[in-house]
C-alpha cells in the first residue's frame, strides 16, 4: 500500500466511502516508522486505522512522495511526541504536529497564559487568560482535529518525574528557554533512548537542532559541555521578541519531528546539523554541519558519569550546575523603593534620573526629565558619561537615581558609577519602571 499512486489512492478512498465502514490497514514497513521504545502507552485498535474523514483530512500530505503515502500517515497515527514548553516555540509546533495528525502528544508546562504571551504564543486567546499554558494548548488543539489523543502535564519538569514520562513517548521536543531545564532534557532523553528535536528563539533570530537521533548524531552536552554563563542569558521579556520569526522555528521544527517519525532520515541525509533562521534585515535560513557525539561526553560518551539514578536521586542539581544570576549587587542602602524617589521627587530637590534602558524601550514609556544612556551599548563598555550629561552636572554634588525595567541592569549601572567613574551619591530604584506602573503611576504602560 506504501507504493500507491495518487490516482490508486483516491480510487480507494471512493470503494471506502461506497462500503460506508472502516477498513483496517495493514501495518507499514518498519522503514517508516519511529523504532520500538519500551513501556509505550496509549496502544489501542484505534491506532491500526484511519476513518474515512481522516483519509480526506491527511490525503493531501499522503500523496507528497518524500512523506511515505499511507505508511508515512499510520506512522504519524501511532507516534506519540512529547512537547516540553507551550510558548512561542511550543504553540506553533504543537499546530502543525495536531493537523498532520500524531496520533499522542503531551504537553508540559507549569506556566500560566499572560497577555504578554498573546502576539506569539499563537494556542491561547483572551479566552484563556490564566489557564495553564498546556490546558489552554489543549483545548484549543482538541478543536483542530479531535483524532488526536492530548494530555497534559500542568507542572514542571523535574528530575523526580522527567523519566516516567519520557518513557510514555517516542520523540521529545525542547521549545523551553532555560538552561537548566535543557540539560535535563537532554540527559533523561539520552537515557531512555528518545531523539530531542531542540529549539531556540530570542528576538527575530532561531535555531534548531536534532539530538541523539543515530549513534554518531550528539546531544546537547556534545555541543555545548558546558552552560552559558549566567549574565549572558537574555529571556524574550529582557531582549524581545519577534512572533513570526520565532513561530517559523516552531514550525520547522515540527516538520523535522515528522521526517523523525515517517522515517526519512532512516534512508536520506543522515550528518548532524543545525538550522539557523534570522529574520532581519532579510530573511535566510542557514544550514550549518554539525560535530558528531562525543567520545568524552558526560552522558552519551563511551564512559558516561551521568545515570538514571543520579538523576532520579536528585544527585545532579542542574539549577546548581548552570548557576543563577546574583539579583542582589548593589548595599540594600544604596537602593530606594519606588515609593521613596517618588517623594523625592515630589520635594523637587536637584538630582539627575538616569533611564539605562535600551531606546526602544525608552521611547515606549519613561519618567519625565530622565535621561537615557543605555546600559549594554553605552555605559558598560565607556570609562567617562559626562559628555553625556548636562552641562550643570557635578557628579560630586548631584545626587544619581538610576532606573531601569526592573531593577538589574540599573544596579549594575549604579555600581560603575560609584566604583569606577567615582560618581559621590548613586542610587538604584528597586524593581524599575515596572514596579513605577504598577505602584506609583498604573497609567504607565507595561510591556
Amino acid at each position: 500500500m506504501e507504493n500507491w499512486t495518487k490516482e490508486q489512492l483516491i480510487e480507494r478512498i471512493r470503494a471506502l466511502e461506497a462500503e460506508n465502514k472502516s477498513l483496517r490497514v495493514s501495518q507499514p514497513s518498519s522503514s517508516n516508522t519511529v523504532p520500538e521504545t519500551n513501556n509505550s502507552t496509549h496502544e489501542s485498535d484505534r491506532d491500526d486505522l484511519l476513518t474515512l474523514e481522516e483519509y480526506k483530512r491527511y490525503g493531501r500530505q499522503m500523496i507528497v512522495p518524500a512523506f511515505g503515502s499511507l505508511g508515512g500517515q499510520m506512522s504519524l497515527k501511532r507516534s506519540k511526541v512529547l512537547v516540553v514548553g507551550a510558548g512561542g516555540l511550543g504553540c506553533p509546533a504543537l499546530l502543525y504536529l495536531t493537523a498532520a495528525g500524531v496520533g499522542h502528544i503531551g504537553i508540559i508546562d507549569n506556566d500560566r497564559v499572560d497577555t504578554s504571551n498573546l502576539h506569539r504564543q499563537v494556542l491561547h486567546s483572551q479566552e484563556t487568560l490564566g489557564m495553564f499554558k498546556c490546558e489552554s494548548a489543549k483545548l484549543n488543539l482538541q478543536k483542530l482535529n479531535p483524532f488526536v489523543d492530548i494530555k497534559s502535564y500542568p507542572f514542571s519538569l523535574s528530575n523526580d518525574n522527567a523519566f516516567d514520562i519520557f518513557e510514555k513517548y517516542d520523540v521529545i521536543l525542547d521549545c523551553t528557554d532555560t538552561p537548566a531545564t535543557r540539560y535535563l532534557i537532554n540527559d533523561v532523553s539520552v537515557l531512555t533512548g528518545r531523539p530531542l528535536v531542540s529549539g531556540a528563539g530570542l528576538k527575530s533570530d532561531g535555531q534548531l537542532t536534532i539530538l541523539n537521533l543515530k549513534e554518531n548524531w550528539p546531544c546537547y552536552r556534545c555541543l555545548y559541555p558546558n552552560p552559558p554563563d549566567p549574565g549572558s542569558i537574555t529571556s524574550c521579556s529582557e531582549g524581545g521578541v519577534i512572533g513570526p520569526a520565532i513561530g517559523l522555528v516552531g514550525i520547522s521544527m515540527a516538520l523535522e519531528t515528522i521526517k523523525i517519525i515517517t522515517g526519512f532520515y532512516n534512508n536520506a541525509y543522515s550528518k548532524p546539523f543545525m538550522l539557523v533562521y534570522s529574520g532581519y534585515p532579510l530573511q535566510q535560513y542557514r544550514l550549518f554541519k554539525m560535530r558528531s557525539r562525543q567520545p568524552n561526553c558526560s552522558v552519551c560518551g563511551s564512559n558516561p558519569n551521568i545515570t538514571k539514578e543520579d538523576i532520579r536521586n536528585n544527585i545532579i542539581d542542574y539549577g546548581l550546575f548552570c548557576g543563577k544570576l546574583d539579583t542582589n549587587v548593589l548595599d540594600s542602602r544604596l537602593r530606594v523603593s519606588v515609593q521613596d524617589y517618588n517623594e523625592y521627587m515630589k520635594e523637587k530637590k536637584e538630582h539627575l534620573l538616569l533611564d539605562v534602558r535600551p531606546k526602544e524601550q525608552y521611547d515606549i514609556v519613561h519618567l519625565p526629565h530622565s535621561i537615557n544612556i543605555q546600559w549594554d551599548s553605552e555605559l558598560r563598555k565607556e570609562d567617562n558619561i559626562e559628555s553625556k550629561l548636562p552641562v550643570h552636572f557635578d557628579k560630586d554634588k548631584t545626587p544619581v537615581f538610576v532606573i531601569c525595567r526592573y531593577g538589574n541592569d540599573s544596579q549594575l549601572a549604579a555600581k560603575k558609577l560609584l566604583e569606577e567613574m567615582h560618581f559621590k551619591s548613586v542610587k538604584d530604584i528597586k524593581g524599575g519602571i515596572s514596579k513605577w506602573s504598577e505602584i506609583v503611576d498604573n497609567s504607565l504602560p507595561q510591556y
